[in-house]
């Protein structure tokens, strides 16, 4: 590894990090570098995830970087020249009990003050959407039009091509063992060939990002979280649209893929681990009988695919964007909670403001700094899929 200084150096090589080489390199921050340990960029949680998009959080913070990231989605193609497979049928999610319905229509006030178009369905209007689904107890269901999927490893090569176009470069197939830090700033990053030496790491590295942060001295309060994903073949009953459809009580999740489903959901019980070997006991006990409750037309459907990748929590489930305090130069952006893939576009935005500018303006992130977890009590994000 050669030590030419560079003015920036970006640890991880899922969309975040490609995003965040993108914005910055445009912005006409210097000598980009994106490290990735893996041999090929978005292979790690950003290639395990389904690729949602949406409007429908529960707190202010989340729906607007929404907002400013899912506009970026959709003119992606347009902005860039490059493809991009977007969908754009829908979230729906099913409330099955009284008091997440109340929870639900208030987060539908909140979405709607905010400008969100968001309906609220009765059973039956939820079944005529997506036929098929369970209608036993449910109480209704909200459907956010505008939510949608896109393909996580078209957004991730996109950026990093339009990062390269704007002058970053990518290197494949390298670890970042440490940040070096002197007298609280950043001086270099650290690989197994020799110190890269900048004055600025981001630290993009997804559920990993906690062991990196320890090593410049900065406690990031991050679980890595395994989350079990599974595909089918062809089935009577597929729907025909792309919606993703969400038992809100459960977690569980599908939407069409291919002939057949993509489909995934949390545990009743979750440990923080680093292992992504299939649970093949999660599937058999958990997963598929809770798919055949909530969407019946499974019961004929044959698994084709599974593989299992890590959320990267945070106690309140919202992000983690700035400066790591005390650390001058070291830029997190972290503990996305599953949903990184829809917000990386405006956070590599917001990365490029706050490490050129020195500070961010598309999006007020004052409230998503690592400090306020010692400040007191957090509101957590109640809509983590």
């Amino acid at each position: 590894m050669d030590i030419i200084e560079h003015d920036v150096v970006i640890v991880g090589g899922g969309v975040v990090g490609a995003s965040a080489a993108y914005h910055l390199a445009a912005a006409g921050a210097g000598r980009i570098l994106l490290l990735e340990r893996a041999d090929a960029l978005g292979t790690g949680s950003t290639g395990a995830c389904a690729g949602g998009f949406r409007y429908q959080f529960s707190s202010p913070v989340n729906i607007i970087l929404s907002q400013a990231s899912i506009p970026m989605i959709m003119s992606f193609s347009e902005d860039h020249g490059l493809p991009l497979d977007i969908h754009r049928d829908g979230y729906l999610f099913l409330v099955r009990t009284q008091e997440a319905w109340s929870d639900f229509l208030s987060a539908v006030e909140l979405q709607r003050s905010m400008g969100v178009e968001v309906e609220v369905l009765a059973p039956e209007e939820a079944d005529r959407l997506v036929p098929g689904i369970a209608l036993d107890g449910m109480v209704g269901a909200t459907f956010g039009p505008n939510d949608g999927i896109a393909d996580p490893s078209g957004l991730t090569l996109g950026y990093a091509t339009a990062a390269r176009r704007a002058g970053a470069e990518f290197r494949t197939g390298v670890a970042v063992d440490r940040v070096e830090v002197v007298h609280d700033r950043v001086v270099a990053a650290a690989t197994k060939s020799g110190p890269v030496s900048t004055p600025v790491v981001v630290n993009a590295a997804g559920p990993w990002a906690g062991l990196l942060a320890a090593t410049a001295g900065v406690d990031l309060p991050l679980e890595p979280i395994p989350r079990q994903v599974v595909t089918t073949g062809a089935f009577a009953g597929v729907p025909t649209r792309r919606t993703l459809v969400i038992d809100a009580e459960s977690t569980f999740y599908f939407h069409r893929e291919g002939a057949g489903v993509l489909m995934g959901m949390g545990g009743k019980v979750e440990r923080a681990s680093f292992d992504t070997a299939n649970d093949t006991a999660f599937v058999s006990d958990e997963l598929f009988p809770t798919a055949l409750r909530v969407f019946p037309p499974l019961e004929h459907a044959g698994m084709a695919s599974a593989w299992r990748g890590l959320y990267e929590m945070t106690p309140d489930r919202h992000p983690i964007i700035g400066e790591a305090p005390g650390v001058a130069g070291f830029f997190l952006a972290n503990g996305f909670s599953g949903h990184g893939f829809q917000h990386a576009p405006v956070v590599g935005k917001l990365l490029a403001e706050l490490i050129v500018e020195g500070s961010a303006r598309t999006v007020d992130i004052s409230g998503l700094g690592l400090e306020r977890f010692a400040a007191g009590p957090v509101t957590p994000e109640r809509r983590v899929v």
